[in-house]
Order: C-alpha cells, then sequence, then structure tokens
C-alpha cells in the first residue's frame, strides 16, 4: 500500500487472499466497513468480501455501479457480510473506488440480520 494513503470506511480495496493450500493466492476486491477512527488508530482494517458471483443469498447486498461515489464497478456484484476479514492495512493492493453511504447502511442491516 503507497505509504500515506488513509483507508476510509466505505473503500473498496484490492487484498491477496491465500488459497487453502497457502502456497499461492489470488487478489480479491473487499469494502472496508470499520470507522475511519478505528483505521487511524489501528494497524488492521475490518472488511467485508466482494464477489463477482450474483447468486443470491440471505447475508449478502447487491452492488452495481451507480452505487459508487468514486471509482468504477465492471460487473454488478454481491458484498457477502457474512465474509467479515480483519486485515493489516500492509497487505492492501490498492484502493479502486467507494461505495456510498447507503450501501453501507445496508451492509449495517444484514449484518445485524447475520447475528440476530
Amino acid at each position: 500500500m503507497l505509504s500515506g494513503t488513509m483507508l476510509r470506511q466505505r473503500d473498496i480495496v484490492l487484498i491477496p487472499i491465500p488459497f487453502t493450500d497457502l502456497a499461492s493466492q489470488k487478489k480479491r476486491p473487499a469494502i472496508i466497513i470499520s470507522s475511519d477512527g478505528y483505521n487511524e488508530s489501528n494497524e488492521d482494517i475490518v472488511v467485508v468480501a466482494l464477489t463477482s458471483n450474483v447468486e443470491p443469498r440471505e447475508f449478502s447486498v447487491m452492488l452495481t455501479g451507480n452505487d459508487l461515489v468514486d471509482g468504477i464497478l465492471k460487473v454488478t456484484s454481491m458484498i457477502r457480510v457474512d465474509k467479515i476479514y480483519t486485515l493489516n492495512k500492509s497487505i492492501v493492493i490498492k484502493t479502486f473506488g467507494r461505495v456510498k453511504p447507503d450501501i453501507l447502511t445496508k451492509i449495517k442491516g444484514a449484518i445485524l440480520k447475520l447475528i440476530e
């Protein structure tokens, strides 16, 4: 990650995800859900997974290009709120978009449904 770049809540980031054998990895998008205050004061960020597999799932939120305030989403995607990760900021490859505030509201609602 470029030093000095602030990672903000609602940013779409590209992160390396290891395969289960840990021998190789894929680059995957994720959305930062941790607050800006948390992101500033910690080495970690909390993210939810983003997938191009748009098969409807109970704990997912659809994301289209119209849902971004910055960047371009190449394909309609699903935010998987049941795939929550805490990651060190240093592994972020790049930021390539930012979702609108109402998408964060939908993510929060889906997380609440998940933990009810």
